[in-house]
């Protein structure tokens, strides 16, 4: 089986990621600081091992299982059609979570970077590329707005993750935006969410209803 280069990528950070938490292991305290609030102030702790391997053996399932998705899904020639984005996706969201390890282990180390200003700007930047993908998804079983009238209907596929897909990109420049409104963070980033799937789930029904007739 030929190896892809997304997948040497990918293998490339799961191993910085354990890497990083070798070398900082013996530097950290018995118990290290793991969940922050809306604030960015710590809320929640665990054992130093746990704290620091959880998300190396996360991103070892998330990798196996996204490799995985296109070699499996009975669909898998329409993802063949969109895999650039597909692995863009991949991609973006293994920097994302490695950057969470990264700050738990420089917050842990004493340098106190502002979670809540940088998170809301990653996962901005998350839910707008999640729109790009949307707009390029072809029907299949795993990826994308996945409703019994999306995967009944490629027509209701299409138009409903043309639709979604410029939602999430408002969602993202919403989030972003958040930024700036710390005190109500929070509802720039889930209020945005709650509708695309509310909306998104009532227009596939509409739209396959409107197909029937």
């Amino acid at each position: 089986m030929k190896i892809k280069k997304i997948e040497i990528i990918i293998l490339a950070i799961i191993i910085f990621s354990f890497i990083a938490g070798f070398y900082f292991y013996h530097l950290l305290p018995d118990k290290i600081a793991t969940h922050f609030n809306i604030k960015g102030e710590p809320d929640g702790y665990m054992s130093k091992f746990f704290g620091i391997f959880l998300i190396p053996f996360l991103l070892s399932i998330l990798g196996i299982l996204f490799f995985l998705i296109p070699r499996i899904d009975p669909l898998k020639s329409n993802i063949e059609k969109f895999k650039k984005y597909y692995d863009g996706f991949i991609f973006i969201n293994f920097i994302f979570i490695v950057f969470i390890q990264v700050f738990i282990i420089l917050w842990n180390l004493g340098i106190r970077i502002r979670i809540n200003l940088f998170l809301p700007v990653f996962l901005g930047i998350l839910f707008f590329y999640c729109g790009i993908l949307c707009e390029n998804s072809k029907r299949n079983w795993f990826v994308g707005i996945k409703t019994p009238w999306t995967l009944t209907s490629e027509k209701v596929w299409d138009k409903t993750h043309k639709l979604g897909g410029r939602l999430f990109k408002i969602a993202g420049i919403l989030t972003v935006v958040g930024t700036f409104f710390q005190r109500y963070l929070l509802f720039f980033i889930l209020i945005p969410l709650i509708f695309i799937f509310l909306y998104t789930m009532i227009y596939s029904y509409l739209e396959y209803r409107k197909e029937i007739k």
